[in-house]
């Protein structure tokens, strides 16, 4: 009996510290790509939560997780797409519009939701899973990580592509050049504006994604302000990244098992207030910045707008 619960305790610890670290993976990829770029996305919880409305209700209406994930993409995009048009190009304040964002994006989504499903709250399926041959049949640990929804494979598969163009393409070039030292990059006849802009949209794509696998394989329903804080976790993951995506994916699991780790306490008859439960990733993130933010990256031109001309 003691061996069954441990076992159970561990299989919770790991399955939830994925449902919870892969929106973190996702949403702290884009902005790391963002900040790359120079542009600080304050806003990246309000398009996470946008992309996690924007998900359920393809999926519910459309009968299908791929939908659900094509239009949270959408959502998260429809966010960042004013981050675009009032920071990188108007040249405003990154961080006032950010918050702004965030708060228009909470607001919004929980009056959508009420209208339309504060009586029935409807809930979706189980979205269909990959199993890896061989690793798949692990005891204990097997079916928990080696069996996942493809759309996390292909976020993994997307790391490796944005460490690739970081490390070995003229785009990742000129992302890292419009982060610090933009006039260069003009000077080459390369438009930073362009590649800002493209930056903050894929941001806003990969929030919206990780807010629709939030809602559509993590909970299977949208709950009004259900990112809680996961799009500001994102940013500091993404600052203590340095650069390195690789680190996106240690650290967000990482978060994840301080988001899971209740459940698993739970299980083993440790019961918390749920006060409690709900600072433990918020103190995480604090312990994390102690220890490693000093070694954090940031690009010197980051946040900081850039007008043709203007320097």
């Amino acid at each position: 009996m003691h061996e069954l619960l441990k076992q159970a305790v561990l299989t919770a610890l790991v399955s939830g510290a994925l449902v919870a670290g892969v929106p973190l993976m996702f949403t702290s990829l884009g902005e790391l790509i963002s900040e790359r770029a120079g542009v600080l996305n304050i806003g990246l919880e309000g398009m996470m939560l946008f992309g996690a409305y924007a998900g359920f209700v393809g999926a519910y209406y459309g009968h299908s997780s791929w939908l659900g994930y094509l239009t949270g993409i959408a959502g998260g995009t429809f966010i960042a797409l004013f981050m675009v048009v009032f920071c990188v190009w108007l040249g405003l304040d990154q961080i006032v519009v950010g918050i702004a964002l965030t708060i228009g994006a909470e607001g919004v989504t929980s009056t959508l939701d009420g209208a339309q499903f504060s009586t029935t709250r409807p809930r979706l399926g189980s979205v269909p899973t990959v199993s890896i041959p061989g690793l798949s049949h692990i005891s204990v640990i097997g079916p928990s990580v080696f069996s996942q929804p493809l759309v996390v494979y292909l976020g993994l598969a997307l790391v490796g592509l944005v460490a690739w163009i970081f490390r070995s393409t003229n785009v990742g070039l000129n992302l890292r050049a419009a982060g610090e030292k933009p006039e260069a990059l003009d000077a080459a006849g390369v438009s930073v504006l362009a590649t800002r802009s493209w930056a903050a949209l894929c941001a806003g794509a990969l929030a919206g994604l990780g807010g629709a696998y939030l809602s559509i394989a993590g909970a299977g329903v949208f709950v009004p302000f259900m990112t809680q804080g996961r799009g500001f976790m994102g940013i500091v993951l993404a600052m203590l990244a340095r650069g390195r995506p690789i680190w996106v994916i240690i650290g967000s699991l990482l978060f994840g098992i301080s988001l899971s780790i209740t459940t698993a306490l739970q299980l083993a008859g440790i019961n918390i207030p749920i006060d409690y439960a709900f600072m433990l990733p918020f103190v995480a993130v604090m312990l994390a910045l102690i220890i490693f933010g000093r070694r954090s990256y940031l690009p010197p031109a980051l946040a900081l707008p850039y007008l043709r001309g203007s320097r």
